[in-house]
């Protein structure tokens, strides 16, 4: 499985830095691709363990609160919406899912548990991609200290659990994470951090703050890889899809991102800046 997973990276790593780099409509579009992707992924993963969920509720509701999330959440000028169109599109939302639950023969509460989740959960976390992309003068680097950083954890996690991992993390949600795997991803995540803020940010972060935040970051994004993870283990699926070869699917590349990017967006905003 290393080579795949080596491979797919090759080519993807390169996609995923280009549109942060180029950033304004080219990244709005590739996140929105990626949140339509994870949102299809979820539903195929309830589906395939039997646990109900209202697809088309999922997919439209999901990709209307999506894209009021992206636009609204965007910089650009033409494309600037008014202030309440956001929390009108969340009562639609709302209104909207219960009531194709209603009009659904053998109505489920699981159901629209389980569809709720999907449609608020992966657009409006993985929307705050954008905000943090759109912080002046620092969101590209900004973006790029996140990403990398969750990339260093990610693998050190991996090869350092590989290595000496003994003690399982959490053998039901997530049977091949080890405590020594979380500990290594996290001391690399914070040298990586470190090493982030030397190349772009020295005068936008602290020392101090660097570590703080690549702590944030391995925690926060190490949490929310589990919370994917729980999904897919209550399931009995073991990768999202498989279109990322190595990788499993979007929703598993991205898992870290569902509780990190507002958390990381919100703690920029009010403790640092």
């Amino acid at each position: 499985m290393l080579l795949p997973r080596i491979l797919t990276a090759i080519i993807g790593i390169p996609v995923v830095l280009a549109a942060i780099h180029l950033g304004g409509l080219v990244y709005m579009a590739f996140t929105a691709c990626v949140i339509c992707l994870c949102l299809y992924e979820y539903g195929l993963v309830l589906r395939a363990g039997k646990k109900p969920v209202h697809l088309f509720s999922l997919v439209f509701f999901g990709l209307l609160l999506a894209a009021v999330a992206i636009l609204g959440r965007g910089t650009l000028p033409a494309l600037e919406l008014p202030d309440n169109l956001y929390p009108f599109a969340v009562s639609v939302v709302l209104l909207g899912v219960l009531f194709v639950e209603v009009l659904t023969p053998r109505r489920s509460w699981d159901r629209t548990a389980n569809t709720f989740i999907g449609v608020f959960l992966i657009p409006w976390s993985l929307a705050h991609l954008i905000n943090i992309r759109d912080i002046a003068q620092y969101g590209e680097y900004l973006t790029l200290f996140m990403i990398i950083t969750v990339w260093i954890c990610d693998t050190g996690a991996y090869f350092t659990g590989r290595l000496l991992g003994r003690h399982k993390l959490n053998k039901e949600v997530s049977p091949k994470k080890t405590w020594e795997g979380a500990v290594g991803g996290t001391l690399l995540a914070v040298g990586g951090a470190l090493l982030m803020r030397h190349l772009f940010l020295p005068t936008f972060l602290s020392v101090h703050a660097a570590v703080w935040l690549g702590l944030l970051v391995a925690v926060v994004g190490q949490v929310s890889d589990l919370s994917e993870s729980l999904i897919k283990r209550s399931t009995g699926v073991k990768d999202s899809s498989h279109l990322l070869p190595g990788h499993g699917g979007f929703l598993d590349r991205f898992d870290s991102y569902l509780l990190l990017a507002p958390i990381f967006y919100y703690t920029v905003i009010y403790f640092i800046q």
